[in-house]
């Protein structure tokens, strides 16, 4: 779903509805990217993505790049659970917030 102004675009990975247009109705925003960054921008929730890919959610080329940078298209095919995705995830928050405060005081 593209978004932002004209000639200075940004995206929302989302999961649709093949049907619908691109910037139509969605499902659930699963990331976004944003081209404009140097480097590019690129939040991907990988456990939601990987929900998706195991539902049968077929990505676009450019989105399965994306998952491809991201690491959710490696999880999807070496069949990691959603559930483990979801405590790594936690784990690193868990670890970043420790390290903000370590580093703070």
């Amino acid at each position: 779903m593209r978004m932002g102004k004209k000639k200075q675009p940004t995206y929302r990975v989302v999961a649709a509805d093949a049907r619908s247009p691109r910037d139509g109705r969605f499902i659930e925003i699963v990331g976004i990217y944003n081209p404009r960054t140097d480097p590019s921008t690129i939040k991907i929730d990988n456990a939601k993505a990987v929900a998706w890919l195991r539902k049968g959610a077929q990505p676009t080329e450019r989105v399965r790049k994306l998952l491809e940078i991201s690491g959710a298209w490696g999880h999807h095919t070496s069949g990691t659970s959603v559930e483990d995705l979801v405590k790594e995830q936690e784990a690193a928050k868990a670890a970043a917030a420790a390290e903000a405060v370590g580093a703070s005081a």
